[in-house]
């Protein structure tokens, strides 16, 4: 008997990835692969959008004639702000902008005269004024920079779609990609933002559909369920929404550490916008805050730092515990030591000082820095909510004393941590499915764990 099985394709930026899940969502088969980037037309790197596509349907049709399993369900994550713009052919136009690419000043001014003020702007649409990572803005770009090419456009899919697209034929749009921080979303309004219309944006937008849309079709012979794609982010969010009945924050941690309210219901506060609060969107529309830190990226710096200045190996800071004695020395006379590299803050000295002679001490000293940071982003993005529960998963919920000076700052909170290295892609297999998720779905899927804060002495 061939065990039935839902595949999945989660496309990260470095990473491209393709899991098959069972029935209980058990992981069965996974396999990555990673391309070189190719340059577009200003020698920016970018996506090997040709090489993604051949690798895709090979897999695809590969595991669709294995003896071992039968898909009955595919569906697709992968990373946002991206489009991939289309002609009436349905050829591929342009090569895949990358998101960290630079926009014209000029354009990104012309568009704010326009349709500004930026706070206002923000406000409206969740979006921090951020150039191509707001997706939108590329398609103003292209229509003001590259007329003539823009006039060629038949259809403009964000990622995640235009991977359904190659399957299915079917161009679609759908919620969760367009409410990620595009500048293309009213939630106010819970409409296209009245810029898209003005600039008739609007008409190469395929038409939107519920992220839980699938498509029966008949492929190579077998029937099988196509979903339309998610953005990752909230594909990760998705299992913890599904299984969860109260409200609770996800942080989401890696390079960024995120921190998502997926149910907060208000527009986004001056306040907010000041401290670069965005909104992501969950499958039915509705916002996800989030407040966001660079908090992986400073982490790797820093650790990097200390491991020169106490000559010690690179990974001797995996090796650190929580320790009672270090920290409540520490607090005794607390003072603000390191100058971060990648985030600004108004805590922080000009230059990095400290007195320790030893590792550990300067770790401690490093983490109590950082945490505090982590726990004012999880204000930030808790606002006025009544919100009791937070879960932490990716890189920093195996770190000792992460969790130790979280769940002891945040001591009103129920502190859970998950493991998980396949949230976007297992939250794109339940997107598509009729499953109901309960409470015990973490637990085992997850290796969920609960961590109460420590005693002061």
């Amino acid at each position: 008997m061939k065990t039935k099985v839902t595949a999945i394709f989660d496309i990260g930026k470095t990473n491209k990835k393709f899991f098959l899940f069972d029935r209980d969502y058990q992981e069965v088969y996974r396999e990555y692969t990673r391309f070189d980037t190719i340059k577009d037309e200003d020698g920016y790197p970018t996506e090997d959008l040709a090489s993604l596509q051949i690798w895709l349907k090979e897999v695809f049709d590969r595991i669709l004639n294995s003896k071992k399993y039968t898909i009955t369900a595919i569906n697709f994550s992968t990373y946002g702000a991206s489009f991939v713009h289309l002609d009436e052919h349905g050829e591929v136009l342009t090569p895949l902008y990358n998101y960290t690419k630079p926009l014209d000043k000029k354009v990104v001014d012309k568009f704010y005269e326009t349709y500004g003020p930026r706070e206002k702007f923000a406000k409206e649409t969740g979006s921090s004024d951020a150039g191509m990572l707001n997706s939108g803005m590329q398609l103003y770009w292209l229509k003001y920079s590259k007329p003539e090419l823009f006039k060629k456009i038949a259809f403009s899919l964000h990622l995640p779609q235009y991977i359904s697209y190659i399957f299915t034929g079917i161009p679609l749009s759908e919620y969760t990609s367009i409410g990620c921080h595009t500048g293309l979303w009213d939630y106010g309004k819970k409409d296209y933002h009245s810029w898209v219309y003005s600039e008739g944006i609007h008409r190469i937008l395929p038409p939107i559909v519920s992220t839980e849309t699938s498509i029966n079709m008949n492929y190579n012979g077998k029937r099988i369920k196509l979903g339309v794609g998610i953005h990752d982010s909230s594909a990760a969010l998705l299992p913890y929404v599904r299984s969860i009945k109260k409200k609770f924050i996800l942080v989401s941690t890696g390079t960024w550490s995120i921190a998502l309210n997926p149910f907060s219901e208000k527009l986004l506060s001056q306040e907010d916008i000041k401290k670069d609060c965005i909104n992501y969107m969950r499958i039915n529309g509705k916002p996800a805050k989030a407040s966001r830190i660079f908090l992986g990226n400073e982490y790797s710096y820093q650790v990097k730092q200390l491991a020169e200045h106490f000559k010690v190996s690179k990974d001797f800071h995996k090796s650190v515990s929580f320790d009672y004695d270090i920290f409540f020395e520490l607090i005794k006379d607390f003072t603000y030591c390191f100058k971060w590299h990648s985030i600004m803050d108004e805590n922080m000295p000009s230059e990095t000082t400290f007195s320790f002679d030893r590792f550990e001490h300067a770790y401690h000293q490093l983490m109590v820095e950082l945490v505090l940071l982590q726990v004012e982003s999880i204000k930030t993005a808790t606002g006025d909510d009544q919100i009791e529960k937070l879960y932490i998963d990716g890189g920093f919920s195996d770190n000792d004393v992460y969790i130790k000076l979280v769940s002891h700052y945040l001591r009103n909170m129920e502190l859970r941590t998950t493991d998980s290295s396949l949230g976007s892609a297992l939250g794109a297999a339940i997107a598509i499915s009729d499953v109901k998720l309960n409470s015990k779905f973490l637990k085992k899927n997850y290796a969920l764990k609960k961590h109460v804060p420590f005693i002061i002495k």
